[in-house]
C-alpha cells in the first residue's frame, strides 16, 4: 500500500496513537485523513487535509453514515478502543460487554462498512490496532485481553476474506505505550511515534502483522509453549 496520495480514515483520532497516525499519514503524503472521534471538536483541524468526523464505532447507524460520507477512503485504521480494567469472573458485566462491543463488534462493524469501499477504490488497506493483550492476560485486565484476542482472530479472518478483493489487512500489536489510557502509571512505555512509524512501515512493505516492541515479540513467542510458561509468576 502506497500512502502517498492515499485517503485514510483513523478512528479514535483525537488523542494518543490515533492522533499520531493522523500526523504521520499526512507526513507520508496522504491527500486526506478523516479523523474520527466521539468528540470531533477535540481534534485540531488547522491542516486542510484533516477532516474531523463524529463517530462512535459501537453505533451501527453512525458507522453507516460515516461510510457514506467517506466513500473515497482507501486506508482504514481501526484504532478506537477502551480499557475498563475488569476481571471476567468478578468484574462489572456492562463494562465487560462494552469492551467486546468496542474492540470486536465495533471493529467488525467498521470492517463490514468499509470493505466494499476499499474494493471500489482499488483494494487499499486496513490496519487494526491491538495489543500484547491479544496474546496474554494480565491481572485485572481479563475483559480487555478477551476482547483483544477476539479482535486478533477477527483480523486474521478478515485478512483471508478480503484477499480476493486485493485489500491488505495488517494487525498491529503493542505493549504499554505513552497515551492517555496509561497516564499516571509508572512503567516503561513505548513512544507512540515509534509505534506508528513501525506500523506504517509495515503497511507500506506489505506486512500482515507488526509487533511493535520487544515485550510483545517475547510474549507472542511463548504461544507455542504450555500456558505455565506464559503465566509463570503471574497471579490474578
Amino acid at each position: 500500500m502506497e500512502l502517498q496520495n492515499a485517503t485514510a480514515l483513523v478512528t479514535g483520532a483525537n488523542r494518543g496513537i490515533g492522533a499520531e497516525f493522523v500526523r504521520q499519514l499526512l507526513a507520508r503524503g496522504a491527500t486526506k485523513v478523516y479523523a474520527a472521534a466521539r468528540r470531533p471538536e477535540t481534534i485540531s483541524s488547522n491542516n486542510s487535509r484533516i477532516v474531523p468526523v463524529r463517530l462512535d464505532i459501537t453505533d451501527e447507524t453512525m458507522v453507516a453514515e460515516v461510510a457514506r460520507a467517506a466513500a473515497d477512503v482507501d486506508v482504514l485504521i481501526n484504532n478506537a478502543g477502551i480499557m475498563t480494567a475488569q476481571n471476567l469472573v468478578t468484574g462489572d458485566l456492562d463494562a465487560i460487554r462494552l469492551e467486546m462491543a468496542t474492540h470486536f463488534w465495533g471493529t467488525l462493524s467498521m470492517t463490514r462498512a468499509f470493505a466494499p469501499i476499499l474494493a471500489r477504490n482499488g483494494g487499499g488497506a486496513l490496519l487494526n490496532v491491538m495489543s500484547v493483550g491479544s496474546f496474554q492476560v494480565f491481572p485485572g485486565n481479563g475483559a480487555y485481553a478477551a476482547a483483544k484476542a477476539a479482535e486478533w482472530q477477527l483480523t486474521n479472518s478478515t485478512r483471508l476474506e478480503l484477499t480476493a478483493q486485493g485489500t491488505q489487512v495488517v494487525g498491529l500489536h503493542l505493549s504499554a505505550t505513552e497515551t492517555d489510557m496509561l497516564a499516571g502509571i509508572d512503567m516503561a512505555k513505548n513512544d507512540p511515534a515509534d509505534v506508528v512509524r513501525d506500523a506504517l512501515n509495515g503497511l507500506e512493505s506489505g506486512a500482515d502483522e507488526v509487533l511493535a516492541d520487544a515485550d510483545t515479540r517475547a510474549v507472542k513467542a511463548l504461544l507455542a509453549q504450555p500456558p505455565a510458561a506464559m503465566y509463570a509468576g503471574i497471579s490474578m
